[in-house]
């Protein structure tokens, strides 16, 4: 038995496709099906439910058995790669880090530079959803790390802050507070806004500040992602609350205006979580380390 077909096995329990399995190992979808079978036949256990007409994977008790083992053997498997690469001082592998678009477009890419730089051999694979996904994701043992706003305390995550963002509000160059350096909260009674969608940590935050100023705001529209909100400013739809470093291009471009919110409320933890029982790659060491020195400088 190969260690690429535990992780063959893991990749397809995980992102619960045949197809998607088999296009990060780089082989055929019937060679994974084949994989399975061969370690069904050893073990003489069925590990994955079939449902004719249905494409979802689904473990049998045994193989949730056989897959958390996996992913133990695979952990220690891939601690001794680190740990050999190691005793010649080189920091090699691929590191999986899952982080919502916010903070993975504008502000994670000069900190990824930076480690390549420094480890060369190193990679960082960055995937992108939503906070509650990418939380899921970094304990079902997907991701190696994640990087979230907002963090919520949770058994079995360790959270490591990074630098805060200042939240700020953005409008037209044509609005009537486009001249306004700082803005007060109370003056933004009433205003039409487009919002981040309700289930989203940013979201979450905005409101609850303004319902602790008594303030009322109309929503225009209210989308997933930072790049859909920045949009529908640019054309009026209304104001929006968002961290400054996401549009730190449209101001240097004046596409939009940014305008300081008066109050210390306004502020925007990010971490890293990973699963407090996983030993971290040297590579994910390294760069949780980085990640955790940029915020102490700031």
């Amino acid at each position: 038995m190969h260690i690429e077909t535990l992780k063959v096995f893991c990749d397809l329990v995980e992102m619960q496709s045949f197809s998607l399995a088999a296009e990060r190992n780089f082989v055929t979808q019937s060679a994974v099906s084949q994989q399975v079978r061969t370690l069904e036949d050893k073990f003489k256990r069925r590990l994955l439910e079939r449902v004719r007409g249905r494409r979802d994977v689904r473990l049998t008790s045994a193989g949730e058995v056989f897959y958390r083992e996996c992913k133990n053997v695979l952990e220690s498997y891939n601690q001794m790669r680190e740990s050999m690469s190691g005793l010649v001082g080189k920091i090699s592998g691929t590191v999986k880090v899952a982080t919502v678009y916010s903070v993975g477009l504008h502000e994670l890419p000069p900190k990824v530079r930076e480690f390549m730089s420094k480890f060369p051999a190193a990679k960082i694979d960055l995937e992108y959803s939503r906070t509650t996904r990418v939380v899921r994701d970094v304990l079902s043992g997907a991701v190696e790390l994640g990087v979230v706003a907002f963090p919520e305390p949770r058994r079995g995550l360790t959270i490591v802050p990074m630098a805060s963002d200042r939240l700020v509000l953005i409008c037209p160059p044509e609005h009537e507070f486009a001249e306004r350096e700082q803005i007060k909260v109370k003056e933004l009674k009433g205003r039409d806004f487009v919002l981040f969608e309700r289930d989203i940590p940013t979201r979450k935050a905005t409101d609850k500040i303004l319902k602790s100023y008594g303030v009322d705001v109309r929503k225009a529209a209210e989308f997933d992602n930072i790049e859909t909100i920045k949009r529908s400013v640019e054309v009026g739809f209304g104001l929006a609350i968002v961290p400054h470093p996401s549009v730190i291009d449209e101001q240097k471009n004046n596409q939009l205006c940014v305008i300081e919110l008066a109050e210390k409320d306004w502020i925007r933890p990010v971490s890293v979580v990973y699963r407090t029982d996983r030993t971290l790659s040297i590579a994910a060491k390294k760069f949780v380390q980085l990640l955790e020195n940029n915020s102490q400088k700031s």
